[in-house]
């Protein structure tokens, strides 16, 4: 019996017991849902690198249809590159100065609902919130994966800020645009172009938090549907981004073809490279 199960036997009071069971099973299930994932993380690379499953059931002690059967069942591993465990899908309120209200963006609500969506198909406990208006969030919080642009909130401008190669710019009454300082492109929404056209530009980065403790999942577009193209990227191509990236740092980003009447996103590619930050701290 553990140290932290003979403090919970011991409580004589039922209902901070039943509380205190109640968190401690939650906790403990989280825990069994990130070590299976690790485990089946572990079979895929092994057998990646070329090892049988029977080379692998050896090694390990294990049977080759235990093994087989950690390869094919429980949580992808692919779902970390969200969070661990659980996470946090923060969206932006708005300020409706006409009305003198705070309201939400339809297609911000989009993002965070499928972002929601797509933590909790690969097993992860999601929460949601809001950044508010002032634009004051606290991000010195495990597994916050934060839809926000820069202009709707200080904390999350001095974030961008850290990324050593791609850099939201505007220049003074003009359109926002991101510009990646490796090759020199700027890159704009069509909404702000001559004439305009129904594409958007998203931004998707793994950058570090402001006490330097972790990470954070941060998406924005130069538009709302920008965002959504970037949730679509990830809903689609997830394997892929974790396979490259894994759980480091690194930014890209997504260049968003969408309806015009529905802003939903007809396609969503990648614009540049996933640049990985540990490569490019000389840029």
């Amino acid at each position: 019996m553990s140290d932290e199960l003979r403090r919970i036997v011991a409580i004589d009071d039922p209902y901070l017991l039943l509380r205190e069971v109640t968190t401690r099973l939650a906790d403990a299930q989280q825990e069994v849902t990130e070590l299976a994932r690790l485990r089946r993380r572990v079979v895929q690379d092994l057998h990646a690198q070329g090892l049988s499953y029977a080379q692998i059931a050896a090694k390990a002690g294990l049977s080759r249809g235990r093994i087989h059967q950690i390869r094919h069942t429980g949580p992808a591993p692919e779902g970390a590159f969200l969070g661990r465990g659980s996470v946090t899908v923060a969206t932006p309120l708005r300020r409706d100065d006409e009305r003198g209200r705070t309201v939400v963006a339809v297609d911000d609500v989009s993002s965070g609902k499928r972002l929601e969506e797509l933590a909790r198909s690969y097993g992860l406990d999601v929460t949601s919130e809001h950044v508010p208006v002032t634009g004051t969030i606290d991000l010195d919080r495990d597994g916050l994966v934060v839809v926000c642009g820069p202009r709707m909130s200080q904390e999350m401008w001095d974030t961008y800020a850290q990324d050593p190669v791609l850099a939201w710019e505007r220049a003074e009454g003009g359109p926002w645009t991101v510009v990646d300082r490796k090759t020199g492109l700027v890159h704009r929404s069509g909404q702000d172009s001559a004439p305009a056209r129904p594409y958007d530009v998203g931004y998707l980065g793994r950058l570090p938090r402001p006490n330097g403790q972790g990470t954070l999942l941060a998406i924005a577009g130069i538009h709302t549907q920008g965002s959504l193209g970037v949730v679509q990227l990830l809903t689609n191509d997830l394997n892929t981004l974790w396979g490259q990236v894994g759980d480091q740092r690194f930014s890209t980003l997504v260049g968003v073809e969408y309806d015009p009447d529905t802003s939903e996103p007809l396609s969503a590619e990648l614009l540049c490279p996933l640049y990985r930050h540990d490569e490019e701290t000389s840029v």
